[in-house]
């Protein structure tokens, strides 16, 4: 697969217009199982700069039984928009009663999964499984085209091996099917988080299509997007785990990066901790609440020194009160660095 020059400057993309949504500025949220609820969401959203917010993947079989009300994947809180819905699916034949539920839940966009490489959902065919499963995955995109008018999108891998006239023809053939986006995660199927994202890839995609291409991988700063942009030519950026362990960094990058009107503000870790916490306890039932927490944490704990000490006490906690207690603990032992330290430059 060849690979494009880094050296040819890139004009930074504008607001993404698909169908009747607007994604201003081009920042997506990435569903991530655990992280991307509404916790999470309610937290970016405050620190602005999300054009548009996800979903954790939702299992198409089981999403028309799941109560919007309590269940901890379809909480929405007012303001947590626009808000797309991913679903993970291996069939065409369950599409139909997912998307009707969607509809019900207001959702704002449909984006289907065909990225994940977690061996326990490609071992029932779906995620990455479907891009070695072109016909299943036409059908599937085919269906969810007919059966809804949102704006539907798919996010995928670069596939299990290095095959560029492979990969372009699925991407054609998502959009020949109907889909009007697609996210690109710059690893291949097997490739593991640490490995370096290979967003020069993503450019090849870039030139042979005719809907807006989103980079995913390796985003954790401004200076990060800033490459990616160039490297990748994309039309926007959706950010995962980076965002996560820093939640403001949208405002960072929609400001820096595209401009963006966004209010300059310190940010106090203990309190974006508390935050979090509460909203936990203000919406979700007690079953959901400490993994949650435990999940967020592990990511959250790497803007200290020694997070590993504040991760590995969460960890351990049996509670959400317990874990409360040492979090206080570990932020009241760190106060240096728990000062207003990280601002949004202006």
């Amino acid at each position: 697969m060849s690979m494009k020059a880094e050296t040819n400057e890139q004009a930074r993309p504008h607001a993404i217009q698909i169908r009747n949504l607007r994604i201003d500025p081009p920042l997506l949220l990435a569903p991530m199982a655990g992280l991307s609820h509404s916790a999470l969401r309610r937290i970016m959203v405050g620190f602005g700069g999300v054009g548009l917010l996800s979903t954790e993947m939702l299992s198409a079989r089981r999403l028309p039984t799941e109560n919007p009300r309590i269940s901890p994947y379809l909480i929405r809180t007012e303001g947590e928009g626009p808000l797309s819905y991913q679903l993970l699916t291996s069939t065409d034949n369950e599409i139909g009663r997912a998307i009707d539920k969607l509809h019900a839940c207001e959702a704002d966009a449909v984006d289907l999964n065909m990225g994940c490489p977690s061996p326990a959902v490609g071992r029932f065919g779906a995620g990455s499984m479907l891009m070695e499963q072109p016909d299943v995955a036409r059908r599937i995109v085919a269906e969810a085209r007919r059966r809804t008018a949102l704006p539907l999108s798919a996010k995928i891998r670069l596939g299990s091996e290095a095959d560029s006239e492979k990969l372009k023809k699925f991407c054609a053939m998502l959009e020949d099917e109907g889909a009007d986006m697609i996210t690109v995660h710059a690893r291949f199927t097997h490739e593991p988080f640490a490995r370096n994202p290979r967003w020069a890839y993503i450019a090849e995609i870039k030139d042979c299509m005719h809907i807006p291409v989103i980079a995913n991988g390796g985003i954790f700063s401004a200076e990060d997007a800033e490459k990616c942009l160039r490297v990748s030519g994309a039309d926007g950026l959706m950010l995962g785990r980076g965002a996560v362990i820093k939640p403001w960094i949208f405002a960072e990058i929609a400001k820096t990066v595209f401009g963006s009107d966004i209010t300059e503000r310190a940010v106090f870790l203990p309190d974006v901790y508390a935050a979090f916490v509460e909203a936990l306890i203000s919406d979700y039932r007690p079953i959901y609440r400490l993994g949650r927490l435990k999940e967020f944490t592990h990511y959250f704990a790497r803007n200290y020194k020694f997070g590993h000490s504040l991760a590995t006490r969460v960890q351990s906690s049996g509670s959400m009160e317990e874990a409360r207690e040492r979090a206080g603990a570990f932020f009241a032992n760190n106060g240096e660095e728990s000062r207003p330290c990280v601002g949004i430059p202006g």
